[in-house]
């Protein structure tokens, strides 16, 4: 395999103290307890109990397989324009991998990959790097789009509408414009490229992957009779879908409990607020630590086919 040119790694200095690496964590057990502490435990034991265990654990093993297969038909097709032909299968494999630094944060997961890539196919880490950030703006792109969605459906003004939609309209015209300082940047330079064809390509090709995420995030309350109307979901599973997302806490531990419990506690059974955030904090609490599982599972099996792989081309 060509070796990467040297500048095109970077090696910290030194690791991150350790109150930083801790604080996700901490804050994460804050967060949890904080939301446990507002519940009627009875009623959120009863709920844990009731539910149809083995066909929760069914449901999010089939959300976590069609939301790697969905991501992976999204992803590879930008990757295969600006680094190299990659095979469906082995950045499916690459994907799963990448389940496993993930569970730290959704970028690691994300950095993983980049250098994964930048390592496996000689190329050079700036220009992976910015092929991801499109796979980022196709994303972002989606989640305009699920924006001005909500908008139009709780019946908010359409100068709403095309406010949201300007923030995507302006990047586009950017790309369009290519500014020659911008469009001849290494990291940037893939964004250009593409132009607004192949931002347009990559963001329809993205939208299964968000149809399969907010199914993901919005169904599994339904185990716990929490029934949300569609209307309400597209205005807030968004945002839960997002926060989970950002390096806040590991694998949304205690951010997912907390946002839940303020947008959808009012959809929950319950004649107390008590017991009404019982509900909602089971199912994010099972949603949580289920598919946490199958990450880890699918993370730790699809890693030593990553790695052998790139031993194999070393």
């Amino acid at each position: 395999m060509a070796e990467l040119p040297s500048e095109s790694i970077a090696v910290p200095e030194k690791a991150a103290p350790a109150w930083r690496r801790a604080a996700p964590f901490v804050l994460a057990l804050g967060l949890s307890a904080f939301v446990l502490g507002r519940l009627d435990l009875h009623a959120f034991a009863r709920h844990l109990a009731s539910v149809n265990a083995p066909a929760f654990l069914l449901f999010a093993t089939v959300f976590i397989f069609a939301l790697l297969t969905a991501d992976t038909f999204a992803t590879v097709l930008v990757y295969r324009r600006s680094v190299a032909p990659i095979r469906f299968r082995d950045f499916w494999i690459l994907r799963g991998a990448s389940y496993l630094p993930s569970m730290l944060n959704h970028h690691v997961g994300q950095a993983f990959i980049t250098y994964f890539l930048a390592r496996r196919h000689g190329t050079p880490l700036a220009r992976v790097a910015g092929a991801t950030l499109l796979v980022y703006a196709s994303w972002s792109g989606c989640v305009l789009g699920l924006g001005c969605l909500a908008l139009w459906l709780n019946g908010q003004s359409l100068l709403w509408v095309a406010a949201v939609l300007g923030a995507g309209v302006l990047y586009l015209a950017l790309i369009a414009a290519r500014p020659r300082r911008l469009a001849e940047t290494k990291l940037l330079a893939p964004l250009f490229e593409a132009g607004v064809t192949g931002h347009l390509v990559a963001l329809l090709s993205r939208l299964p992957h968000l149809v399969v995420l907010f199914l993901g995030t919005w169904l599994p309350f339904r185990f716990f009779g929490v029934t949300i109307p569609f209307a309400a979901a597209a205005a807030y599973i968004p945002i839960i879908m997002v926060a989970v997302t950002l390096p806040i806490t590991p694998q949304g531990f205690g951010t997912r409990d907390l946002l839940a419990a303020a947008l959808f506690a009012r959809y929950a059974p319950g004649d107390t607020d008590s017991a009404r955030l019982s509900a909602i904090a089971a199912a994010t609490t099972s949603m949580g630590v289920a598919i946490t599982l199958v990450e880890a599972v699918l993370g730790f099996l699809l890693l030593r086919f990553a790695t052998k792989d790139l031993e194999k081309r070393a």
